[in-house]
């Protein structure tokens, strides 16, 4: 099976799109994906000055985001929108920046027509960055505006 790119299932644009790549997928079930972070990014001029530091918030944004790759690779959810309904025992176990690759891996929990659960985390060369668990619900495209 090809994997399509990020740009081609997800409905994220830069500078908002933070997977460049899906390396694995088992649509409704499971997803691993990939972003580099190059150091141009506007968030670490700010986050901080001298120590660029990716913002936890950003990690978790970008495991969702392979989660919505997941979810929306399903025909099951053909023209929906997964939207955040909650964020759950977010842990951050190191510092990620300019050059550091990444791997995001979320596998779905409970999955209904309108809402489900996942878990998923992110890692640095095999180190955790990030681990949380995600809540959300599904909603028609047209109408999430």
């Amino acid at each position: 099976m090809s994997i399509p790119s990020p740009d081609e299932v997800l409905p994220h644009r830069p500078p908002f799109l933070f997977v460049d790549e899906i390396t694995e997928l088992e649509p409704g079930t499971k997803a691993v994906g990939t972003w580099t972070l190059s150091g141009d990014e506007a968030f670490f001029s700010g986050h901080f000055p001298g120590r660029p530091t990716l913002p936890g918030v950003l990690m978790c944004e970008a495991i969702a985001q392979v989660g919505a790759f997941a979810l929306l690779s399903d025909e099951r959810f053909a023209g929906k929108l997964p939207l955040f309904g909650g964020l759950d025992s977010a842990r951050f176990r190191r510092q990620v920046g300019p050059g550091d690759t990444l791997e995001l891996t979320v596998e779905m929990g409970r999955l209904s027509a309108r809402a489900g659960k996942g878990s998923g985390t992110a890692t640095v060369n095999g180190e955790l960055a990030v681990s949380c668990d995600l809540m959300f619900v599904i909603v028609d495209a047209e109408t999430a505006g």
